[in-house]
């Protein structure tokens, strides 16, 4: 197979022999970009199962460094990295697990100053933050730069999780829903605390982040239903999994019929980071 050493056929050669994978389809790995926005406990199964799928460049936005207090969930990083950059600590462990992957550190909080360069250099953007700040700011710098968004989150015991492409249209001219058609706007923070105020199960965020890789390689590989246009939410104290379909909102401010959002100026001076849940 053109352009793979033995070494990499062997690597994913369980792959290459699925039918709706094949060669072409890791080739296609191969030749994506991802950005994940966040070396936490989201990002962390990400990140790992991306790197193992040979996805070819791989960017990791977090400007945090390893506390002990993360290693009960984030588990791309180890105690012997304690006090280390998380983007550094990041490349250490997927380098080591896929030395054909290249990882490329931003050691910075994303902002509206930089979203939109950063975000064009990937093909995809994939969002493992914590704070709602930064979860507007991502959504809002994919539309105008036109690139799919794979989101999750979690608290608790609960997750959930959905693609974002409103920049695209359905077969009838209604933009897909987005980020600002799920929330249209930030609830109180009191009624959603962080995971360092309310807790969190240390596996959940390995299930969502999972999840959330499977949705990357499929938008990357173009496989079955994306996950645009539908949110997916998990309890894991019932085992329950739902599907619900999102809607548009002809007053979303972002891709409504009277749009007042046209740039990122109205993120200027907020404050948003990664991933320290």
């Amino acid at each position: 197979m053109s352009g793979f050493g033995e070494e990499e056929l062997e690597r994913y050669r369980r792959h290459i022999i699925l039918r709706e994978v094949g060669g072409p389809g890791q080739a296609k790995l191969k030749g994506a970009s991802v950005l994940v926005i966040g070396a936490g406990g989201l990002g962390s199964p990400l990140l790992l199962y991306l790197a193992a799928a040979g996805v070819g460049r791989i960017g990791v936005v977090d400007d945090d460094v390893v506390d002990l207090s993360n290693l009960q969930r984030q588990v791309l990083h180890e105690t012997s990295r304690i006090g280390e950059p998380k983007t550094g600590s990041a490349r250490q462990a997927l380098t080591a697990l896929n030395p054909h992957v290249r990882i490329e550190e931003h050691k910075t909080r994303i902002a509206a100053k930089n979203a939109l360069d950063m975000i064009a250099r990937y093909d995809i953007v994939a969002d493992g933050c914590d704070n709602f700040a930064t979860r507007y700011l991502v959504s809002d710098a994919c539309y105008f730069a036109r690139k799919p968004l794979v989101s999750a989150a979690v608290g608790q015991f609960t997750g959930q999780l959905s693609v974002f492409k409103p920049y695209l249209k359905d077969d009838t001219g209604t933009p897909l829903p987005g980020y600002r058609d799920l929330l249209p706007s930030p609830p109180a923070p009191e009624a959603a605390p962080s995971c360092a105020e309310a807790g969190i199960i240390g596996a959940l965020p390995g299930v969502m982040g999972s999840l959330q890789a499977m949705e990357v390689i499929k938008e990357i590989l173009g496989l079955r239903t994306s996950l645009a246009g539908w949110l997916l939410l998990y309890d894991a104290l019932e085992t329950e999994f739902m599907k619900i379909k999102l809607a548009w909102s002809p007053d979303n401010p972002l891709t409504g019929k009277a749009p007042t959002i046209t740039d990122l100026s109205i993120h200027e001076g907020q404050e948003a980071g990664a991933c320290r849940g």
